[in-house]
């Protein structure tokens, strides 16, 4: 048992694949090292955790000197930890790899697709109070719903969670060395962020990559998972969030819009599928909110798409509207820099985006272009109905900035990327 997980492991000082240090996360979960929180990663599938883990692992090594043998590395998603697959035998493995490597010192763990194992939140727990041995934890998991239940059960107050999402606009270019400017912008726009396109080239195999990737979410972590009974249903609401990200939509309407295409459905079947989906972290549901009444409204909310690759290369030629992309991009910026963010409503007029963090708020319009008076008058005179003194931008794609009307800035959206 331990000659198969010492392959995967670095106890010999192996060299190890980093990949592209992506420093945000880095110094992020380095600062909460040296305590018994247990570190937890989420994100979509091939977001980039285990690349992140390996960092760690590299970091400790590297610049903590710690040994080899103080850190064990497990990995669902490779074919030789397969055997571990329920709470018992990841116990055993921890005892084997103890008793026989016999560290000493602190133990550093670090699990890979945790949500692979059942009752792993057992021994994690189990772990992570051991007063006689001292371990710090990682693991990773790419299902929000079983994490959060179990870490709410077991874990509750001793854990911090870091979400990982695809390449920002920032990392992008940092990733192939280029300057920030608007052609840079655009093909950032249409790629997306996830890592393994990057080191694709070419239209046909990034489509075909994003393709794959897809299935494998609907297949393994929703219809697999979940035991799916009409998966055709479940593909096809897919791609209606794909093609209508960004719109707002209700369940009903949805239910509606497949019924009448003689697709039956009801609302308690499309309910709990989009719930599977956004579990995945595929898609992120996004609620209104009444700016004078401050209340959040209980009606249609928007879906937007976790990497924007999935539209350009998904999408229906049909519905290629550039200004969803550009929102689907700042909502992925506001979320990643943990923001609270809502669709903003005021008397019958719709603001893109209200971000609050930290007691202070932006709010955000975001178009394609500012090329005549009435989208000019639409997008800033929306945000001057608000009577507040926080932070009104305006974001759009033109190439000269209009500067400030009336305390509302106007913003290049490439330079809002780049400048957080």
């Amino acid at each position: 048992m331990v000659e198969i997980i010492a392959k995967h492991n670095f106890w010999n000082n192996e060299e190890i694949n980093t990949g592209f240090i992506r420093e945000r996360y880095q110094s992020k979960i380095i600062s909460y090292l040296d305590n018994s929180l247990v570190k937890v990663l989420v994100g979509q599938r091939r977001v980039g955790k285990s690349y992140i883990m390996r960092m760690l692992i590299d970091y400790l090594l590297k610049t903590r000197d710690i040994s080899p043998k103080n850190i064990l590395y497990i990995n669902k998603e490779i074919y030789d930890f397969d055997f571990i697959n329920t709470a018992q035998s990841l116990d055993n493995i921890v005892k084997t790899y103890t008793e026989t490597i016999n560290p000493t010192g602190k133990i550093y763990i670090f699990i890979d697709e945790i949500q692979e194992i059942a009752g792993w939140e057992k021994v994690v727990n189990s772990l992570s109070q051991d007063y006689l041995k001292k371990y710090e934890i990682f693991i990773s998991g790419s299902n929000s719903n079983l994490l959060s239940k179990e870490l709410a059960t077991y874990l509750s107050g001793r854990y911090i969670q870091f979400e990982i999402l695809p390449f920002s606009y920032k990392e992008y270019l940092d990733y192939y060395k280029l300057d920030n400017t608007k052609s840079n912008f655009l093909e950032y726009l249409k790629n997306g962020g996830m890592p393994e396109t990057l080191r694709l080239s070419g239209n046909e195999l990034i489509r075909n990559y994003l393709e794959q990737l897809l299935n494998s979410i609907i297949l393994k972590d929703i219809v697999t998972r979940y035991n799916i009974r009409d998966a055709a249903l479940l593909e096809r609401l897919v791609f209606y969030i794909i093609d209508s990200s960004g719109s707002l939509f209700s369940v009903n309407r949805i239910v509606n819009y497949f019924n009448s295409h003689k697709i039956k459905t009801n609302n308690e079947t499309v309910g709990n599928y989009l719930k599977f989906i956004e579990d995945t972290f595929f898609i992120h549901s996004l609620e209104r909110y009444d700016i004078k009444g401050k209340s959040i409204l209980a009606s249609d909310k928007k879906y937007y798409l976790n990497d924007t690759g999935f539209k350009f290369y998904l999408t229906s030629s049909f519905n290629m509207n550039i200004g969803r992309f550009l929102e689907n991009l700042v909502y992925l910026h506001l979320r990643r820099f943990h923001y609270r963010i809502f669709i903003g409503k005021i008397a019958e007029n719709e603001i893109d985006f209200i971000a609050e963090k930290d007691g202070n708020k932006k709010y955000i319009q975001v178009t394609y272009l500012l090329s005549d008076e009435s989208i000019i008058k639409r997008e800033f005179g929306n945000l001057s109905l608000i009577n507040d003194n926080y932070e009104k931008i305006v974001l759009s794609l033109d190439d000269v900035e209009m500067g400030n009307l009336n305390g509302i800035k106007h913003m290049k959206i490439w330079e809002f990327l780049f400048s957080m």
